[in-house]
């Protein structure tokens, strides 16, 4: 099993001597952040990591900053001794997991401090849960402060691409305060149907799971549309959404995958015919700085992009669920090699 600790002085202590005991010069230490009841798409980051670091850390807590809904939070899935068999699985070495006190001393009250996303993370998710990637960006930021080594070793997160519209503010949060964090992601998992997996589809039932398959359709079907070379037809697919039984649609957009700003006909990567076409042919320049990238680590990462993700959100019986899909060209064919180190 690996070694549970639960704070914040205690882990720091059992990090520095672990990374003291590496062979490596320059030690990799890979994080991935949770807040437990993992699964597969967990497991799957898990198995990215440890092949990519020299050593393997994990938390699990349950953030009440990045809930909006009470109910939410209190039925999220606390599964403790399960994550850590899954945990032990794939041979993680550190395990953080504290006490909603430690993380934050004087909840609610605090922290009176906190890390302010702007208008990239009032966008989707950000308008629909208010505050929600504010206190997403703290944590992380508290996370990445309680778990970075001792100098000279490195740290590198990881994260689901299930979560993109979190992990676009993420990366804009490290480049913008120059953390020293490299920022990895792997694909999103999903179940035989299509379900992108989700600790809160633990709580859907046989009509709600059914209902729940129509986000991954509409999503394909605007992957489809979009390598074909045909127009997208937002506004047809939420139609179809608005009739289907069972769920409540939120949003389904076509968006810039580091921005989150709409694509509207006409404008960026979306023509006036609603067909996409690749940013990068021979606008790159202009398009990333409307984005509002400065170059480095963003323009890495824009080289790397597909031209658009679609975004969909919808409320599925108990749970709201959330789920994307790349939409790529017809001359932009997927990458085989990941996206660069941060």
């Amino acid at each position: 099993m690996p070694r549970v600790l639960t704070t914040v002085r205690a882990f720091r202590a059992a990090l520095r001597q672990r990374v003291d005991q590496l062979p490596a010069q320059q030690p990799l230490v890979s994080l991935v952040p949770t807040m437990g009841a993992l699964h597969s798409g967990h497991a799957a980051l898990l198995k990215a990591a440890r092949a990519s670091g020299d050593l393997l850390a994990a938390s699990v807590f349950v953030n009440p900053l990045q809930f909006n809904d009470a109910e939410d939070y209190r039925h999220y899935p606390r599964q403790l001794e399960q994550d850590l068999e899954l945990l032990a699985e794939h041979e993680v070495d550190l395990v953080f997991a504290p006490a909603l006190e430690e993380m934050y001393p004087d909840y609610p009250q605090g922290p009176l401090v906190r890390v302010a996303t702007g208008a990239l993370g009032r966008r989707w998710e950000g308008k629909s849960r208010p505050g929600h990637f504010d206190g997403v960006a703290t944590v992380v930021t508290k996370l990445f402060t309680i778990m970075a080594p001792p100098a000279p070793a490195r740290l590198e997160a990881w994260f689901g691409a299930k979560d993109a519209e979190q992990v676009a503010v993420i990366r804009r949060m490290v480049a913008d305060l120059h953390l020293p964090v490299g920022i990895r992601t792997v694909p999103t998992v999903r179940d035989e149907n299509g379900l992108a997996l989700s600790s809160r589809n633990q709580r859907l039932g046989p009509e709600d799971y059914d209902a729940a398959l129509h986000l991954n359709r509409a999503l394909s079907a605007l992957a489809a549309r979009a390598e074909s070379g045909r127009a997208l037809d937002v506004p047809g697919l939420r139609a179809e959404l608005a009739q289907a039984k069972g769920l409540e649609l939120d949003y389904l957009v076509v968006a810039d995958p580091l921005s989150l700003e709409e694509l509207r006909p006409g404008r960026g990567a979306l023509g006036e015919d609603g067909v996409l076409r690749d940013p990068r042919g021979g606008n790159a320049a202009s398009f990333s700085s409307e984005a509002g990238e400065s170059g480095g680590i963003l323009a890495a990462v824009r080289s790397e992009a597909p031209a658009a993700l679609a975004l969909i959100a919808a409320r599925v019986g108990p749970v709201r669920l959330i789920d994307n899909m790349e939409l790529r060209t017809p001359s932009d064919a997927p990458r085989s090699q990941p996206l660069p180190r941060d």
